[in-house]
């Protein structure tokens, strides 16, 4: 500990938000909001509840700050097909959906996982969650044509978070005994359809 006393007081305070951070997405994970509390991130994080609310002000401030989601790999890439090839483009989508399956269906991050395991059942979640599926529809809409196009990137977004979702969550059998190459064999045709375009 005299180490740790030895650091400027600007740094304490960073590693010991971070500790508490880190407590929080645990236990937001592993028990969702309603069940995790403020004592019990305090404990978790070895300090004194009176700490954690002076850091982050409620449990509703806390709870937002450990489910900060990073946009997540692939997202805006730049360097894909030639705008003007409809087809290319709209195949790519249904590719980078399907190539996210393996962070989807391995090991989520702490973050992830409490939003997803709170997302139906406190308001504060289900916002987080909304913005950062918003960012995605709103990535697959702009490589599809037709005046529904925001319609059908949600839908093939929300295909992949109820496999999501039935996997992490559920832990079907179903979904967790089959490799992730089968599942993305299965759902392609699906994609596709929803892309709005002929399939080839």
């Amino acid at each position: 500990m005299g180490e740790e006393t030895a650091l400027p007081r600007a740094e304490r305070r960073r590693r010991t938000e971070a500790r508490i951070l880190d407590a929080a997405r645990s236990l937001f994970a592993d028990m969702g909001y309603e069940r995790a509390t403020i004592r019990a991130v305090a404990k978790a994080a070895e300090v004194d509840p009176a700490l954690v609310m002076q850091y982050f002000g409620s449990k509703q401030e806390l709870f937002q700050r450990a489910v900060e989601v990073t946009s997540a790999p692939g997202g805006g890439q730049a360097g894909g097909p030639d705008p003007g090839d409809a087809q290319a483009a709209v195949e790519e989508v249904v590719e980078r959906l399907l190539g996210s399956l393996p962070m989807k269906l391995g090991e989520l991050s702490q973050s992830r996982l409490a939003m997803l395991r709170s997302m139906l059942t406190h308001p504060e979640a289900a916002v987080s969650a909304r913005r950062a599926l918003g960012e995605q529809i709103d990535r697959v809409a702009e490589a599809l044509p037709g005046e529904d196009a925001r319609l059908r990137a949600a839908l093939m977004t929300l295909v992949l978070l109820g496999v999501t979702v039935g996997h992490q969550l559920l832990e079907l059998d179903e979904l967790r005994d089959v490799p992730e190459e089968e599942i993305a064999r299965l759902l392609r045709p699906s994609l596709r359809a929803l892309t709005g375009q002929d399939p080839r």
